[in-house]
């Protein structure tokens, strides 16, 4: 049997390396991106000189002509369903398959700005698009970058490392406030603006105008007024990269539809990663998720599921992780950006206002919805444990010394956080317990405390 994936990303990887070790079937994996796989989240430390191409690779060249997984770097140009067949833009053979497997990755969301394929303005999702901003960037000055989400940041602290004035652009009245709470985006609002960012929000980008020799010269924004710059950066999220398969019998809507096997409308057929769309999602979580981790679980249940199995795609408890400058962010479970009327929101902040916890509960119940954090770490698997299992706001504040990443190197904050709690709740104070040792603080995990 032979196994054809096409993308070289997180989920077809996943994929090919799952199948090799349950099978000794043909895998081909087909990518006009790069050679070989590597790690998208770090294509802004290369950017800014911190790492090389070679150290984004998690795995070294030779692996995987030992795993025997054939690599092809080639544009699929076509793909035909009814003869199974790939045709490429090279004009190389067609190559035939017993199973494919649709791994291809999102693309970034321009929406029809005057201006907008002027030389200068970019995204940033693939390896092309590094390339393309190394060459846009080139000696400049000044940029403009536009979208209140983690690339637009990413992208902001790749231009301030080289010097590069940035002013950065966010339709809503706080940055993030599509996803962070009020108290966090104020946060990294202050953040960013500590670093030298021209935060501007409630500001909508208008036109984008030419300059010299064609090139970006300047924005106009919803306020009226035009800025200067040498580059912009679109950075407003992005969408499953689906023009491959748009006009096929591939059922479609903004992604490949699969259901809960990851198959699509077409036998034989599966897509995973950004490009997939699941029709019934669990609760809590959203039909198309483009997120690293997520294309790393749809993986092996491709893989199973190609080799006659029947999993099912369960991707947990929700959480996320990124970095503002150098204000770390996590959050497991439910955190909404404007509370329900149902819950109650602690939240906790630090002096100096770079680090905080909230912890969202049910007002009726006590039962602990999610964690969101900013410059703290907490443990992910003691949680997920805590949602998973309903535990209630008295049960985690007695046992928070559990979630604590490392309190050998870290600070930690629980007395700060249950002394808040206590406040607020005098009638049902809670006790912070103490660990005589670390590794008794997993005790929880075996429901200590419940």
């Amino acid at each position: 049997m032979r196994v054809v994936i096409i993308g070289n990303g997180v989920a077809g990887v996943t994929t090919a390396r799952h199948l090799r070790k349950r099978s000794d079937c043909e895998i081909v994996m087909i990518s006009g991106e790069t050679d070989y796989f590597f790690s998208r989240t770090a294509l802004m430390y290369i950017y800014m000189g911190q790492m090389t191409f070679e150290q984004t690779k998690p795995y070294e060249d030779y692996f995987w002509e030992k795993n025997r997984i054939r690599l092809l770097r080639d544009w699929v140009a076509k793909i035909d369903f009814q003869k199974r067949t790939v045709l490429f833009s090279s004009g190389r053979e067609e190559l035939s398959w017993d199973r494919l497997v649709l791994a291809l990755g999102s693309q970034s969301n321009f929406f029809g700005w005057p201006g907008q394929d002027l030389e200068g303005v970019q995204g940033l999702y693939s390896y092309q698009d590094l390339e393309r901003m190394e060459r846009n960037t080139e000696g400049i000055r000044r940029a403009v970058v536009l979208g209140g989400g983690l690339i637009g940041v990413e992208m902001a602290e790749m231009l301030l490392s080289r010097g590069i004035s940035v002013t950065y652009l966010v339709r809503e009245s706080g940055f993030s406030r599509h996803f962070l709470p009020a108290e966090e985006s104020a946060m990294v609002s202050r953040h960013l603006r500590k670093h030298g960012v021209d935060l501007r929000l409630e500001t909508e980008l208008k036109e984008i105008l030419p300059g010299a020799e064609g090139r970006v010269g300047s924005v106009v924004t919803s306020r009226g007024e035009e800025i200067p710059c040498d580059f912009v950066g679109i950075t407003v999220g992005v969408h499953p990269n689906i023009d491959l398969v748009k006009d096929t019998d591939l059922e479609t809507e903004r992604g490949i539809l699969v259901d809960e096997f990851l198959r699509t409308s077409i036998p034989d057929v599966y897509a995973c990663g950004d490009c997939a769309q699941v029709r019934n999602p669990r609760p809590g979580r959203r039909p198309v998720e483009p997120l690293w981790y997520t294309g790393k679980l749809m993986g092996p249940v491709v893989a199973e599921n190609i080799l006659g199995g029947r999993r099912e795609y369960d991707p947990g408890i929700w959480f996320n992780s990124a970095r503002f400058f150098d204000i770390e962010y996590q959050v497991y479970g439910e955190i909404r950006p404007a509370l329900p009327e149902e819950r109650e929101s602690l939240y906790w902040e630090a002096p100096g206002g770079e680090r905080s916890i909230r912890i969202e509960f049910d007002k009726e119940t006590g039962r602990v919805h999610g964690f969101n954090l900013m410059g703290i770490r907490y443990r992910q698997e003691v949680c997920h444990h805590w949602i998973r299992e309903g535990a209630s706001i008295g049960t985690v504040l007695e046992n928070l010394g559990a979630a604590n990443f490392d309190p050998e190197f870290f600070p930690q904050y629980e007395e700060e956080v249950v002394r808040l709690y206590n406040e607020k709740h005098p009638e049902a104070p809670v006790r912070l317990r103490r660990r005589r040792s670390f590794l008794n603080a997993f005790s929880v995990l075996t429901g200590v405390g419940r």
